[in-house]
């Protein structure tokens, strides 16, 4: 048996806001999503992860931020 099968993953969004910038694909408004991961293997927590994830509000497509 596969131990993916006792490994689950959750994400909750926690907040949305408004980012500065514009996307590149066609130039909608950028929003920030924060983002709860938890992993847990067996119903017991392992790991709490909390992200900024950015989203086009026109197109809806995933940003990545390169610095």
């Amino acid at each position: 048996m596969c131990w993916f099968v006792f490994c689950d993953e959750k994400e909750k969004e926690l907040g949305r806001q408004q980012a500065s910038g514009s996307c590149p694909y066609c130039g909608g408004k950028v929003q920030a999503v924060d983002v709860e991961t938890k992993w847990s293997f067996c119903f017991l927590p392992i790991c709490y992860k909390i992200k900024r994830k950015y989203f086009c509000s026109l197109c809806a497509r995933r940003l990545e931020l390169y610095q």
